[in-house]
């Protein structure tokens, strides 16, 4: 049982949660589902103890309601951040693996919301930079620096252009170099595991995006090669406690 009189939510209340979850466990609420909202999660990477021990109800409920399925994703992609709830989180193993085979069968059904559904699974897998970073691949860039003359190198991978080039203030994108994938069965790892999804469920924007995300780009200064998703991942993953 939770204890909720120890369980702050973002606001520093301990019942209103409880309160909420009732109500939108009784019925549909959206000024509930609104507030819960403000109350489990702040803004970039911060999750209240009360989001923590919301959990078990929103998984609960993440079959039937899109509401509940997307905060309780939200909740697992800050898993990783300061939340005092270490404890509880470790204690909701089985909640947390039951919301990863719910994610993964509503992935397959092709959904409208399928990049934060894919995310939120991400985060399931404690693949939480990913979690937080992963576009569309519609209009993506990353920003990194070359391993071997640490020249600022922006790569793009979109609509407009998969390619490494050095940014100019004035002159946009130039020294544009195009960017090498890695064909899905020489992949390894989480991209090989995003990229087997994304082709599964015939998501080929994504499937194409992940095997550019994980191949390889060409210094438009040096000419060297690297893995895009290694230097990146090495200049922006936190330090997980």
């Amino acid at each position: 049982m939770v204890n909720w009189a120890q369980m702050y939510d973002c606001r520093s209340d301990v019942d209103r949660v409880p309160e909420l979850l009732a109500r939108v466990e009784r019925e549909y609420d959206s000024e509930a589902w609104t507030e819960l909202g403000h109350r489990l999660i702040l803004e970039h990477d911060l999750v209240s103890p009360a989001g923590i021990a919301a959990l078990p109800w929103l998984v609960r409920l993440a079959s039937g309601s899109r509401e509940a399925r997307h905060l309780a994703g939200k909740i697992m992609e800050r898993a990783a951040s300061h939340h005092d709830s270490d404890e509880l989180l470790a204690e909701s193993t089985d909640v947390i693996a039951k919301f990863g085979a719910l994610l993964d069968r509503h992935l397959q059904s092709r959904p409208s919301d399928y990049l934060d559904t894919f995310r939120a699974l991400l985060a399931v897998e404690e693949q939480y930079h990913w979690a937080n970073v992963l576009g569309d691949f519609a209009d993506d860039f990353y920003d990194l620096q070359c391993p071997h003359c640490g020249v600022e190198v922006t790569v793009a991978i979109g609509d407009y252009g998969r390619y490494s080039a050095i940014r100019d203030w004035n002159l946009g994108d130039v020294d544009r170099r195009d960017l090498r994938p890695r064909p899905g069965e020489e992949l390894t790892g989480v991209g090989r595991w995003m990229h087997e999804i994304a082709v599964r469920d015939e998501e080929v924007a994504l499937a194409e995006g992940i095997a550019h995300l994980f191949g390889n780009a060409e210094c438009p200064r040096c000419a060297s090669v690297f893995t895009i998703a290694d230097e990146y991942e090495a200049a922006n993953c936190p330090i997980l406690r």
